[in-house]
């Protein structure tokens, strides 16, 4: 391993010295779990906290998977049975054939709900612009409902929607009657050992959100999207909770066969459970084999970057 971690830290301040990028965080660890490299570049110091966007995702499905065995929910009953005080029969419509009712959990897990992106019915542009402002589940809903679906339930693809997952945290929440930094504390961080990892809190801010050259101020918006993008982390945790998840530590190893079941969202990247999978195919690599990559991208275009 020799020269490899100086070639990291090389590699990191190259990326630093470009346009709006203001921090780079890295860490390499084995299989066995020894540090290879664990290093930053920028604003950013090793071991510093950061907002971790759609890598929330998996933390939540995580919670999904540990109620689905404490039998507070099941993955194929409907959304709507969960979540009784919000009238779903509107949310995804096409061609006039109403889908909201016959939503299932495992719609939303797997992203094959094909609703709408809330976040694209003006969060984003909001969050672009320093707008700040909390959101609930009826705002999401109300956009949700604004945008055309992306397709009908069960399409043979997964269709990346965030409103997917502020649904998921909302049953959650309603199934256990408790908060959904209750669940996260209880269910992943305890077990896990997980001290850094937390929803958003103004008070003990991470680093900085950035568009572009101007520093961005959102401390309502994150709060509001504990289930899909609002989590905080360390390098080294996100790869404790990596191992957990895949270890089959936070709930029943037999789904991990099941959240493995890819869907093509676009050449080529899948999703599974809450996970991604990006594999290159040999014949783009000169025929040599190319890792298996699994876990979760933040997706370009998602929320600002902390770069």
């Amino acid at each position: 391993m020799t020269g490899v971690a100086p070639s990291l830290q090389r590699l990191l301040e190259k990326e630093r010295a470009r346009t709006n990028a203001h921090s780079l965080l890295l860490r390499v660890e084995t299989g066995d779990g020894h540090v290879i490299f664990d290093g930053s570049a920028g604003d950013a110091a090793p071991g510093v906290r950061f907002s971790i966007a759609s890598i929330s995702k998996t933390f939540t499905a995580a919670l999904t998977l540990k109620l689905a065995d404490l039998g507070l929910l099941d993955l194929d009953q409907t959304v709507q049975s969960a979540l009784p005080r919000h009238d779903l029969s509107d949310l995804h419509v096409i061609k006039g054939a109403p889908h909201g009712p016959a939503l299932t959990i495992r719609h939303l897990l797997f992203q094959t709900s094909g609703l709408a992106d809330y976040f694209k019915g003006g969060v984003e542009a909001d969050m672009i612009q320093n707008k700040d402002r909390a959101i609930d589940l009826a705002m999401v809903l109300e956009m949700a409902r604004s945008l055309p679906p992306m397709a009908a339930p069960d399409s043979g693809k997964a269709h990346y929607s965030d409103t997917n997952f502020q649904l998921l945290g909302a049953v959650l929440e309603a199934v256990s009657g408790k908060p959904f930094a209750t669940l996260l504390q209880a269910y992943i961080c305890e077990p896990l050992g997980l001290r850094q990892t937390t929803t958003f809190d103004a008070q003990n801010p991470p680093l900085p959100l950035f568009q572009k050259s101007q520093q961005l101020t959102l401390p309502k918006s994150l709060a509001s999207m504990d289930p899909d993008g609002g989590l905080v982390s360390t390098p080294e945790e996100l790869i404790g909770f990596s191992r957990g998840f895949l270890g089959g530590r936070l709930f029943d190893p037999a789904w991990l066969d099941e959240v493995r079941n890819w869907k093509p969202v676009f050449f080529p990247l899948q999703y599974g459970g809450g996970l991604m999978r990006f594999q290159l195919p040999r014949w783009m690599t000169l025929w040599r084999p190319t890792p298996e990559l699994i876990g979760h991208l933040e997706v370009q275009g998602r929320s600002p970057s902390t770069r």
